[in-house]
């Protein structure tokens, strides 16, 4: 067995299995080393840092060098002896780690402490250390523990990001100086026009994810609420505000009876040989008020925190909560745009076509899938034997189920505490690609657009509509006048017109 130190000792001595992976593990080795595989990081320590083999010994050692772990936490504090937190705070009632693991062990415990009386005196320590993960960019003090409350959610939510380097990347990122850069390079009017194209390719590559491509009257409805709500509504995790939003999208041709937040049982899936394969579970229906609100309140204390953590945690978040029984995943990519506008990072009416870079290639649409899975595939590996197919079930929302997941107290401090650095650093990356690619060829292809039909109309004179039409026709023809076009419009008879408009057109796109 590697010689483990920190939560993996914490674990392993206690019998504690988690289910997300730890992000940062230490270990004794020996040279001091770091080792990194695909955002995981583990740390190698000399002998002479082995903490002795107790838990304030691991727990201080876990807290100095690898964060706080919050699922870690959730479940070891369900298992060891509320004796041994009481003894070592009490032995060390000014240690800033003492502390902290007293704090902690109530905030997730929602009691006290058994025996232990507030801390007199010491200068205040954060609960979180800001060097290793997010934090609220506002804390209040615990005066019981002479700590700082700086957890950015609540104990029924919330989500984790650690200080990974594309992580870092991300938060420094700025959308709105980007934005400007292609204003700049093709002027506001052009940039303008083009958000309206790109509100409707943001909705039709929406639907594509979701493999529902060729509704087209839900695509319209989807960038009509993108366009009306992004960035407007109070509350856009509110149950109103989700009832809205899924009436928006999903309209009136519908079997469900029950709009907002569900009622009901969950999974994604898919069907295998005539049986349902489940991929994801999503929380029971219960927890789904304390999730939201602890997902609200994280926006609320990271309020001037970096736009794209705060678009990546919030959407994300709303996918593995999955409040709703339809609309879940087009309302995850509504957000992000939502957040950004919020935040000032993207002005209105911009609406970054974020799904339609996800579906350009079959690459970037494995690469969401992946990013869904760094959360769902740990949860199902060792919850699946807990799904069960038995009796239909019609639940107070309407739906009709049999589907039923035996574990859902067990997997609960999965579900409250998600680690999505992952998410973060993938929704950087998409951002960037969006503007320097989707709305950058959008902006170029009117902007030529418009180029080619100045140079047209130096030859021959038209409505808009008819010169668009000869520019697409010698476009898709590479530069010849067919014969199609010919009829269409007699003036391209005459040979030398129609040379000239042909020049003209090649002069802008080199047909």
């Amino acid at each position: 067995m590697t010689d483990v130190i920190g939560y993996s000792w914490l674990l392993n001595h206690y019998k504690v299995n988690v289910v997300q992976p730890l992000r940062r593990k230490s270990v004794i080795g020996a040279t001091r080393q770091s080792r990194s595989d695909n955002g995981y990081e583990t740390e190698v320590y000399t002998p002479n840092y082995r903490p002795d083999p107790r838990f304030d010994a691991h727990m201080t050692f876990a807290l100095k060098y690898e964060g706080v772990n919050l699922e870690a936490l959730a479940r070891l504090f369900e298992v060891v002896p509320e004796t041994v937190v009481a003894e070592w705070v009490n032995r060390e009632r000014v240690g800033q780690y003492a502390r902290r693991t007293g704090f902690l062990w109530e905030w997730f415990t929602d009691r006290k402490l058994t025996g232990v009386e507030p801390v007199p005196s010491g200068n205040y320590v954060d609960a979180i250390d800001k060097k290793f993960q997010l934090v609220a960019t506002s804390s209040k003090n615990d005066r019981r523990w002479r700590v700082r409350d700086n957890i950015p959610g609540t104990r029924l939510f919330c989500p984790v990001v650690f200080h990974s380097e594309g992580v870092k990347a991300a938060a420094v990122y700025d959308c709105a100086k980007e934005l400007e850069a292609l204003n700049v390079e093709f002027g506001a009017d052009v940039l303008l026009r083009s958000a309206v194209w790109l509100t409707i390719k943001e909705s039709r590559a929406s639907f594509l994810i979701e493999r529902e491509e060729k509704h087209q009257d839900r695509i319209k409805r989807f960038a009509i609420a993108m366009e009306k709500y992004c960035g407007v509504l109070e509350n856009p995790l509110g149950d109103e505000a989700l009832a809205l939003l899924q009436q928006e999208i999903i309209g009136k041709r519908t079997t469900l009876t029950h709009f907002g937040p569900r009622l009901s049982p969950i999974f994604v899936g898919s069907v295998a040989n005539y049986e349902p394969v489940v991929h994801y579970v999503a929380p029971h229906w219960d927890a789904l008020g304390g999730m939201l609100t602890g997902l609200e309140i994280f926006l609320a204390r990271t309020q001037c925190a970096s736009p794209i953590l705060r678009a990546a945690v919030c959407s994300f978040s709303l996918v593995y909560i999955h409040p709703l029984a339809d609309g879940n995943g087009r309302i995850h990519r509504f957000l992000i745009n939502d957040i950004l506008r919020r935040d000032g990072a993207v002005p209105e009416p911009y609406i970054l076509p974020i799904s339609a870079t996800i579906t350009q290639s079959p690459v970037e649409r494995a690469h969401y899938d992946q990013i869904l899975d760094v959360f769902s595939k740990p949860l199902m590996k060792q919850f699946s034997s807990a799904c069960e197919f038995g009796r239909m079930k019609t639940y107070p929302d309407g739906i009709e189920s049999d589907f039923e997941f035996v574990s859902y107290p067990t997997a609960a401090p999965t579900w409250r505490y998600p680690d999505l650095t992952s998410h973060v650093e993938y929704i950087a990356d998409i951002i960037d690609k969006t503007i320097r690619e989707e709305m950058t060829n959008e902006a170029r292809i009117l902007r030529d657009w418009d180029r080619a039909r100045s140079a047209v109309k130096i030859v021959l004179d038209g409505p808009d509509r008819d010169i668009d039409r000869i520019i697409r026709s010698l476009r898709d023809n590479n530069g010849v006048v067919s014969n199609s076009l010919r009829k269409q419009f007699p003036v391209l008879e005459d040979s030398e017109v129609a040379g000239e408009v042909a020049v003209a057109v090649a002069s802008v796109f080199g047909t």
